[in-house]
């Protein structure tokens, strides 16, 4: 395809999530398997935006009248990510962090800014909006194609985790919602696909430099892409750069289709594992940010911005030529990045004369552990045999041991007793246990069960059943 002559343009859009606390309230960044507590159900209605108009992609979604419903845990999530309470003062750990980015990415930062709403058309946030700060502006990066702008970094709050959808409701859980969320614009200047795989990996270097959280999920990444004679078209959810360049050839196609059709409209459009896009929504118009009337203005001091730039961390390219000058091969390189650079620098003030030999020893020393860790295993497997386990089971179901028997039992096999011997557990009398329970009880009493049970762990030292005692514990406190 000759990207020149059918006037490729595009720009990236990234978004990664901050390993902090959550942006406006103090609940855990943690996303959780279990069953959630409660729900709540909302339904988008169109708010005007800041210019005093409704955006067409609120009017599109508000049109479908979906259901939203939200769901959450009593111990994790707030009365904030409920949209029933101001949010407070934004993080200032994730502040820090994404301050850090900013200098990295070379932008300025904007020492006075305002936080502010950014209307959310798909349900996925309980208030009906994103809280989203212009953080920097006018930063770059360098590509063999040249110099790519970054024209702004944003710091906003992650929306609600989508668990299931259909054409008329949408659950999400809010355990997600409020993640710090740092997102980088590039300029649309980018005219070859490879130009904007490499960008992508370069930002991604960076962010993988700071503190981010890592795995599927917590990178989105976002292309816009238009051609000659067509509206620009933004390509949303890459998971993998890899895919970039196979799905621009394609949407490249389409729109050049699209023309010969008589069609140059942008619109939303998802990214699909096989490189393909489908449609989400309508491009959403200039009618969506208005101002955070809960929070003040957010000011960055010369001082702060200061103090961070002299924490920046490396860059793995800027560490790797550091390793190339102090003579270390292109072979061994890699393997001191795979977590072994302080021992590699510790061990290198003691012996500088030959790095190769160094990072050598590191190798053997990895290989050592890993060969023991795996005799060790082998030698439990061998130890705890299908045979062995059986016993141990055999004894639990006769009454001969409790379940808190088991683990110090496997304890003992592993350490070379016999199984015979092993399963022998004495244990004390359970009307001297009621007796001994009533006697702490009553010297020390007002204390909690647990603490209760400990001082008794601690006197009989495993010689009982521990859900037995519990129960005289409970009945007697």
């Amino acid at each position: 395809m000759d990207y020149k002559q059918i006037g490729l343009k595009s720009g990236l859009e990234i978004h990664q999530q901050l390993d902090t606390g959550k942006l406006f309230c103090n609940c855990p960044s943690l996303l959780r398997k279990e069953s959630p507590h409660f729900h709540i159900k909302r339904r988008l209605h169109p708010v005007a935006g800041e210019t005093g108009e409704v955006d067409i992609a609120v009017e599109y979604e508000a049109s479908l009248n979906k259901e939203f419903i939200y769901q959450g845990y009593s111990d994790t999530t707030c009365l904030i990510e409920l949209d029933e309470e101001p949010p407070k003062n934004i993080n200032e750990n994730a502040l820090k962090e994404a301050i850090k980015i900013a200098l990295l990415l070379n932008c300025e930062i904007y020492q006075a800014t305002q936080i502010m709403r950014k209307t959310v058309i798909d349900g996925s946030n309980t208030s009906g909006f994103q809280r989203t700060v212009i953080l920097a502006h006018d930063g770059f990066i360098e590509t063999s194609f040249g110099k790519v702008p970054i024209e702004t970094l944003m710091l906003e709050e992650d929306a609600a985790r989508i668990i299931e959808k259909n054409d008329k409701q949408s659950i999400y859980r809010l355990d997600r919602l409020g993640i710090p969320l740092i997102e980088i614009a590039t300029a649309p200047v980018m005219n070859f696909p490879e130009q904007i795989k490499e960008a992508a990996l370069k930002i991604g270097e960076i962010l993988r430099a700071c503190k981010v959280k890592r795995g599927i999920g917590t990178i989105r990444q976002d292309v816009n892409v238009s051609i000659k004679g067509h509206d620009k078209v933004e390509i949303k959810g890459f998971q993998d750069p890899s895919m970039m360049i196979k799905t621009i050839d394609l949407e490249l196609q389409r729109q050049s289709d699209e023309l010969k059709k008589g069609k140059k409209t942008g619109e939303v459009r998802g990214a699909l594992p096989d490189g393909k896009t489908e449609f989400l929504r309508p491009s959403p118009g200039g009618a969506r940010m208005y101002p955070e009337t809960d929070l003040p203005l957010l000011k960055i001091s010369r001082e702060l911005i200061n103090e961070i730039k002299k924490e920046l961390p490396k860059l793995k390219t800027e560490i790797k030529e550091e390793l190339k000058k102090k003579g270390l091969s292109e072979e061994l390189i890699p393997l001191v990045l795979d977590g072994n650079l302080d021992e590699f620098e510790t061990l290198l003030k003691v012996y500088n004369k030959d790095a190769n030999l160094v990072a050598k020893m590191i190798t053997i020393w990895r290989s050592e552990i890993a060969s023991k860790i795996k005799k060790s295993l082998a030698e439990i497997k061998n130890t705890l045999t299908e045979a062995v386990l059986e016993t141990i089971l055999e004894a639990l179901i006769e009454g001969k041991i409790s379940e808190s028997d088991i683990k110090p039992i496997m304890s003992k096999i592993i350490a070379g007793e016999n199984i015979e011997k092993a399963i022998i557990v004495e244990k004390i009398d359970e009307n001297l246990l009621e007796e001994e329970i009533r006697k702490i009880i009553k010297e020390k009493p007002g204390l909690k069960p647990n603490a209760y049970m400990g001082l008794i762990m601690a006197k009989f030292k495993g010689k009982i059943d521990a859900k037995k005692a519990m129960e005289i514990i409970n009945r007697s406190s």
